[in-house]
């Protein structure tokens, strides 16, 4: 049967929490001061340390420093003057948790409740390290540059606990994936992982998406709908790009977080939620409190563990390695065997890379529909709908919107024109293989969309003029 140790010197607060933990099935142990529970600590390791901070004989904290095999123990920290600095100091020492005083008991049941599986979590996280070292993946992030490795030790310190977490960085960073690894590895693993974009729903909507509305609230409610919140309990809440969610939602969202309980539209029954929020932002959440984007009081709620994603262009030699599993993703999805020759790894591992992941993917996935056998080149190109003012003499402009098919089509031609028609010539200033370029050719001539240069299909140029004449 699990254990607990209570460290706490008010004896009333003692003998609480001492009546909540046993009714869910712990056996239990208290203590007044930090002596006491150094000899308890002794005499039997918890599996649970739920300890006050301010103590008679120092502080609750000095118990989470000075204990042995900390890793197997969840060590709930209980403190009457909460702030975000408190927080991060005892997660950061190996917390799972704090508590407020008066301490919320629902949320303390839920705590113990997943004891045993938080248990298990702090086991699947030790098992991370190899699996990073042997195949570069932690969880669904897959990378081992040093400032990925920054943020993969934050992630084993914050996934065991119920702390919110802020995940900052640039769009196409991977927070998502992030905030899926922190629900992975966390007590709640077994439990839903709901993702939702506040600023891709529709203001008028996203009450409605998040809290839920009973049939008949507005017009259209022609049913009952259940939102985010109820659809989460037990699990994990991500909630990116928050900075746009409505000013109005920010206040419910905030009591919510308060209360652990919220309404449906249409309701005046109290719903009861348990989860985690995991929070997301590509802006600069003190740069958005100040422009008036996002609540003060909320960004302090959410900012209790804040974690900085690295954009791509810092991660070295992870894009040859993120590269290389896309490509291996579009390989088993259309059965073929496409590698990256040794000058394209040369090129990923020099390059400073614009935009992130999402923008690596997509280069990739063009190369690959630009070659066959062996990709040549991944490097960025200018967008479709770059506008040029004045079109320099060897250069094409293609309108906004085109698809890329007919933008290499136009490339091709227009670069075969300039070398004359020598194929080997365009072939290499286009860097790409001969092989590739002959393919290409040999698709344009079976459906040729446009007029295509002569020069292209010298083999042609007869059957075309006797046509004409």
């Amino acid at each position: 049967m699990p254990h607990v140790l209570i460290v706490d010197d008010d004896a009333n607060t003692r003998e609480a929490l001492k009546e909540i933990v046993v009714a869910e099935g712990f056996t239990v142990t208290g203590a007044s001061d930090i002596r006491e529970a150094q000899s308890m600590l002794a005499l039997r390791r918890p599996d649970v340390l739920l300890a006050d901070i301010c103590l008679p004989d120092g502080s609750g904290m000095d118990i989470v420093k000075d204990l042995e095999e900390r890793e197997k123990i969840l060590v709930v920290l209980v403190t009457g003057h909460a702030s975000v600095d408190t927080a991060i100091d005892a997660l950061r020492m190996g917390a799972a948790d704090y508590l407020t005083k008066p301490i919320n008991f629902k949320r303390l049941n839920a705590l113990l409740a997943r004891v045993p599986r938080a248990i298990g979590a702090k086991a699947d996280l030790d098992n991370l390290r190899s699996e990073l070292e042997r195949t570069g993946w932690f969880g669904s992030m897959l990378g081992s540059s040093p400032p990925m490795q920054v943020v993969y030790r934050h992630i084993e310190k914050v996934a065991p606990t119920e702390a919110t977490v802020l995940l900052l960085g640039e769009s196409g960073s991977g927070k998502e994936v992030a905030a899926q690894t922190i629900h992975q590895y966390s007590a709640r693993r077994k439990h839903p992982f709901v993702a939702v974009n506040c600023g891709a729903i529709s203001p008028n909507l996203i009450e409605s998406e998040i809290f839920g509305h009973e049939k008949g609230s507005f017009t259209g409610a022609d049913r009952q709908h259940k939102g985010y919140f109820e659809r989460a309990n037990g699990g994990t809440l991500f909630l990116d790009e928050i900075t746009e969610m409505p000013l109005e939602l920010q206040v419910k969202l905030l009591r919510v977080l308060e209360t652990g309980s919220f309404m449906r539209i249409g309701s005046s029954q109290q719903i009861d939620t348990d989860v985690r929020i995991i929070a997301a932002s590509n802006r600069d959440p003190e740069k958005a409190v100040e422009d008036g984007k996002l609540r003060l009081d909320l960004y302090h709620r959410l900012n209790v563990f804040p974690l900085m994603l690295p954009p791509l262009r810092e991660r070295g030699q992870d894009i040859t390695l993120l590269a290389q599993h896309f490509l291996g993703e579009m390989n088993r999805a259309s059965g073929r065997h496409t590698s990256f020759s040794e000058a394209a790894i040369e090129e990923m591992k020099t390059s400073r890379w614009p935009g992130n992941v999402r923008e690596l993917r997509n280069h990739v996935q063009r190369a690959y529909i630009l070659y066959d056998d062996v990709i040549e080149s991944v490097a960025p190109v200018a967008h479709a709908g770059t506008v040029v003012a004045e079109k320099p003499a060897g250069a094409i402009s293609v309108p906004i919107g085109m698809p890329l098919n007919e933008v290499d089509r136009r490339l091709i031609f227009a670069t075969l024109d300039v070398c004359g028609g020598v194929k080997k010539r365009a072939a290499d200033m286009l860097g790409i293989s001969l092989k590739t370029l002959y393919n290409r050719l040999e698709e344009y001539a079976q459906s040729p969309e446009q007029e295509a240069p002569i020069s292209a299909f010298p083999d042609a140029e007869v059957s075309r003029q006797s046509t004409a004449g």
